[in-house]
């Protein structure tokens, strides 16, 4: 799995979150071969956001008073983009734990995010006498943050029964990433996180047919800089693929997220604050030998829809992973060995 990307681009706060929507995808829950496995991302995303989620940015960073109260009418938008790469090392072990294959990961991550923000914010403040002035602020601003991000530990469970295979896991955000209050880009979320869930893949190797989901929940610690807590999020990834040859697959991903708790702390400033978003789109995945090890290359796509609260756009997935081969996984092809 993997969660905690950059900071700008996801819900909650300042439409920020923990997870990562399209992380998990084809063949999530299939057992893998015990021993050391390696995976590298590369993640790219460009997002925007309309008055409410630049609204809450602005009060984080604290360029409006606390006692303005602000216009429906804004005109504010905000703009992100971020290129960041992973590193997964993971271990399976071979004995197994409640009948299942137990593996644990850890997820680094370091990149560049970049924001920009422009616009009016109008509204009235409030004065100690309890007159009224009118207030405004045109503002313009970007930033841009290079580092790390936080670190990920996982702990997966995951079954296998012919074609049906299952999977549990658990996961948090220990927050060592770059992050300050006051930035406008940020690689870390700020606070800690616990996230756990379940999936389930069905896949056929003779026909070649695959499907995966996996359904997950956030519980989001306070943001001590901030004095803000985001509320519990939902998240729901699958994906769908047909196998062309025993090398090659095609289909589709996608992802549905949704915030289920109300955001709350004395730093909320933009109320309840619940965000949701959708994706969907194609991928393509290629598999080969590495030695006596199986390569195993991912691209895939999502383009955003039906967002509340937070930014939306597209990202784009390159996943290159290096494991011991996997009895019952999808055959690749040996490598040739000539003698001359």
């Amino acid at each position: 799995m993997l969660a905690a990307l950059p900071g700008v681009a996801h819900a909650d706060e300042n439409g920020i979150s923990f997870w990562v929507p399209g992380f998990f995808g084809s063949l999530a829950a299939t057992p893998q071969q015990p021993g050391w496995s390696l995976a590298n991302i590369y993640y790219h995303t460009s997002v925007s956001a309309g008055a409410d989620v630049a609204r809450a940015r602005n009060f984080s960073l604290d360029r409006v008073p606390g006692n303005v109260t602000l216009n429906a009418n804004l005109n504010l938008s905000v703009n992100a983009t971020g290129n960041l790469g992973f590193v997964i090392p993971t271990y399976v072990f071979e004995t197994p734990v409640l009948g299942g294959q137990a593996s644990v990961s850890m997820i680094a991550a370091y990149g560049v995010v970049g924001t920009s923000l422009a616009g009016t914010l109008s509204g009235v403040l409030t004065g100690p006498f309890g007159n009224s002035v009118p207030f405004s602020r045109s503002d313009s601003i970007s930033d841009t943050t290079w580092g790390f991000g936080d670190l990920i530990p996982q702990f997966a469970l995951r079954w296998n029964a012919g074609v049906h295979n299952y999977m549990t896991y658990i996961t948090g955000d220990i927050p060592v990433g770059a992050y300050e209050s006051t930035r406008l880009s940020n690689i870390g979320i700020g606070h800690g996180a616990i996230d756990g869930g379940g999936g389930y893949t069905y896949f056929n190797p003779q026909t070649g047919h695959e499907f995966s989901g996996v359904l997950g929940f956030t519980y989001n610690f306070k943001n001590t800089a901030t004095q803000y807590q985001s509320g519990v999020d939902m998240h729901f990834d699958w994906g769908a693929s047909q196998f062309l040859s025993k090398q090659v697959m095609v289909g589709a991903v996608g992802y549905v997220y949704k915030q289920l708790g109300c955001d709350s702390g004395s730093g909320d400033r933009v109320g309840c604050f619940r965000s949701q978003v959708v994706g969907v789109g194609p991928q393509i995945g290629f598999l080969f030998p590495v030695g006596d090890m199986q390569g195993y290359l991912n691209l895939k796509a999502y383009g955003e829809f039906a967002a509340e609260n937070r930014p939306s756009g597209w990202n784009t997935w390159v996943t290159f992973s290096i494991s011991p081969p996997a009895p019952g996984a999808p055959p690749t092809t040996k490598p040739v060995v000539r003698k001359y």
